[in-house]
């Protein structure tokens, strides 16, 4: 089933129309049209439903009213999402907030029970446009999640341009009680992020692959990351293995580095310290280029991070 619906001038109207369709009808095709269709708050996207437009520079979803909710919120299995342009309206979802005020989420960070995973994603030439606004990450893949691919996406400012986090059960950070969820069997190539603070981070994952990226005009390229708890919750040889960053291109002035891998973490729960063991983890052929603002900054600062590969690393200023 193709849908393709008739867009209009009221925000609030457009996006009860499309909600509406992505909740009440069975999964099919939704084709958006050319244009920039303002939407009164964001969409959330069930299991099955593909929604495309006609490429990422001609059809638009607008979000007008600040309740942080992302523009497509995918929160089911085998879900295609291509050629549109998604535009955030501005928000500040805070340190804990990366899964809020983005043009694309896939997962939940926080969980009242327990999840179902969600698997079998597609996300292609896809661009998210924050303009100044420096506080909001533009994609996130977050908690249980899985069997991901993201090709050919472009992010114009916010503040982290792919954040990919671990989930967990629990009311806020610092009172999680258990299981973590982990994102893994994820292929991101061809991510181009300008004007951002920062291009992509990986936080206690496992097999991703990350390639072909350009990060330009950012205050810091990318991290790889243990996450506060690491893998406390859930023990698994898996966390932390089978990681791979390469061909990348950074081009950053920030105060601190340029790239960071560490394997430390400290729980907000309870100050606790815990170290990730990488495995089978390489960075490798990545170009970068810039210096650092900050009285002690370091193009790659690693930390605790055994296990972890670097290859061919060219720095220049």
């Amino acid at each position: 089933m193709t849908l393709r619906p008739v867009l209009g001038t009221d925000p609030i109207s457009n996006h009860r129309m499309l909600q509406d369709l992505l909740s009440g009808s069975p999964a099919g095709k939704l084709e958006l049209p050319p244009g920039r269709h303002e939407i009164a708050d964001g969409l959330r996207v069930p299991g099955g439903w593909t929604v495309r437009g006609a490429s990422e520079t001609d059809t638009w979803l607008v979000a007008t009213e600040r309740t942080g909710a992302p523009v497509l919120h995918v929160l089911g299995s085998d879900v295609s999402i291509s050629d549109l342009g998604l535009q955030p309206a501005p928000s500040d979802p805070g340190e804990h907030g990366g899964d809020r005020g983005t043009g694309l989420t896939i997962g939940e960070y926080l969980y009242a029970a327990e999840p179902t995973w969600i698997t079998g994603v597609d996300v292609r030439r896809i661009r998210v446009d924050h303009g100044s606004l420096r506080t909001a990450n533009a994609i996130g893949v977050m908690g249980a999640v899985s069997d991901v691919v993201i090709r050919e996406v472009t992010v114009l400012g916010g503040f982290t341009g792919l954040a990919v986090h671990w989930g967990a059960v629990g009311a806020d950070v610092a009172s999680l009680v258990g299981p973590t969820f982990h994102p893994h069997r994820l292929d991101v190539a061809g991510l181009r992020v300008s004007g951002a603070i920062e291009g992509f981070y990986l936080s206690s994952v496992h097999d991703v692959r990350v390639s072909g990226a350009s990060l330009i005009d950012v205050e810091m390229g990318f991290r790889l990351l243990p996450g506060d708890n690491t893998d406390r919750f859930v023990s698994s040889p898996d966390i932390g293995a089978r990681i791979e960053i390469a061909d990348v291109d950074v081009e950053w002035s920030g105060p601190l580095y340029a790239v960071r891998i560490a394997g430390w973490g400290r729980s907000e729960i309870d100050g606790r310290v815990t170290v990730l063991k990488y495995r089978d983890s390489v960075v490798r052929d990545c170009r970068l280029k810039g210096t650092g603002t900050g009285n002690s900054w370091s193009p790659v600062l690693i930390e605790q991070a055994k296990g972890v590969t670097l290859q061919n690393i060219a720095i220049t200023s």
